[in-house]
């Protein structure tokens, strides 16, 4: 919390749902002079962070150190097969016969580079709110001046963790009659129209059933019956100010932690997907974690240093001026990729084995029962 502001200036955690972030109509509601900065066109208003200088850039890296000290472990025909054996083992309705017979002819292995990208940013925007009023004490603009958005001081969640919570804008807040039921606490029931008796669901009011003679057991004849909308008081307490009668209206902080994320992977000529590759699981190679992050410039892998580029304008110019930057991470990670040939009853074959873990990609896999399993 900031020193500088005292216990009244405090920030409320609010752990309620407000009924809607919009107050009634501007007429409602007074002036307040100290937040009129926060109320200018109504409704959500989005704030800008604070500019803030860049660093200097990171002086150039030696990639050949990192390359040396890397090495992916190399997939044999015993691990394949143990890869194979495994993904088998975890399908209902693919056989193990044929991944133990099967004879592997030959390996292909290819490394690829993931270079991925995380962005950690908090934005803020300000909304109109309210809560019934049960207190006596009003935070109004009589204790001071609101502080601007950007002032105020709230704890920030883990980095690269995203959340979103809501704080009172102190000195925000003004008491108004509810504007539902207009301060009576309570409407007129729409069942009974305000009689606490309805219709007779039996006999429809006729105080007797159709085509018998005997009057109505439910309603004992009458015709009517006590309204279940309001259990016969012919009013339901508001909905909106809970029966409090008044609403305390205030300005609400919302403030949204997110983690942008870019991901490339190095091209390749097998046909493992894509996207299990983006998902695989890698060896780290390289990890750079600032307020700000600079562009790869000189990595041996051209198409890395030209995502890295890519990826750090795409944040930029997404984020600009809409929010603040808290961390930025970027990484460049080795991904084993196997392509595996093998020969089974007279057919030849492939399968992929991928990523650090050894997960399996397989297309006809030829000792299968169904078609519901599926093959990733």
């Amino acid at each position: 919390m900031d020193p500088d502001l005292s216990d009244e200036d405090s920030v409320v955690d609010l752990s309620f749902q407000a009924e809607s972030p919009l107050a009634p109509p501007a007429e409602l509601l007074e002036r307040l002079p100290s937040c009129d900065w926060l109320l200018q066109g109504g409704g959500q208003q989005i704030f800008f962070p604070p500019s803030e200088a860049p660093g200097r850039p990171q002086e150039p890296r030696c990639w050949s150190s990192f390359l040396e000290h890397s090495r992916v472990p190399v997939v044999t025909e015993e691990v394949a097969r143990e890869a194979l054996l495994s993904f088998v083992n975890s399908k209902c309705c693919y056989g193990s016969a044929a991944a133990g017979d099967l004879i592997i002819q030959e390996l292909k292995p290819q490394t690829l580079c993931r270079y991925r990208l995380e962005t950690f940013s908090e934005s803020r925007i300000s909304e109109w709110t309210f809560q019934p009023f049960t207190s006596h004490s009003v935070d109004g603009p009589h204790r001071g001046t609101s502080p601007r958005l950007w002032d105020i001081k709230v704890q920030v969640p883990p980095m690269f963790q995203e959340d979103t919570r809501k704080f009172q804008v102190p000195h925000s807040s003004l008491v108004k009659q509810c504007h539902k039921c207009h301060g009576r606490g309570c409407y007129k029931c729409s069942g009974c129209h305000g009689a606490g008796l309805a219709r007779c669901p039996s006999c429809s009011g006729a105080k007797r059933r159709a085509r018998q003679p005997r009057r109505c057991q439910l309603c004992s004849g009458s015709g009517r019956r006590r309204c279940s909308t309001c259990s016969g008081r012919g009013s339901k307490t508001c909905a909106t100010c809970k029966g409090e009668k008044k609403l305390l209206h205030f300005i609400q902080l919302v403030i949204m932690w997110k983690n942008s994320l870019f991901e490339f992977v190095t091209e390749h000529q097998l046909d493992c997907p894509a996207e299990l590759l983006a998902k695989a699981k890698g060896e780290n190679l390289f990890k750079d974690e600032n307020t700000m992050v600079y562009p790869i410039v000189d990595f041996p892998l051209r198409e890395i240093s030209l995502a890295s580029q890519r990826g750090i304008a795409e944040h930029s110019a997404a984020l600009g001026s809409r929010a603040r930057v808290l961390q930025q991470r970027q990484t460049i990670e080795l991904i084993p990729l196997t392509e595996v040939h093998y020969w089974y009853q007279g057919k030849t074959s492939v399968y992929y084995v991928y990523g650090t873990d050894h997960k399996v990609y397989v297309v006809d896999y030829p000792e299968r029962y169904c078609c519901g399993c599926t093959i990733i």
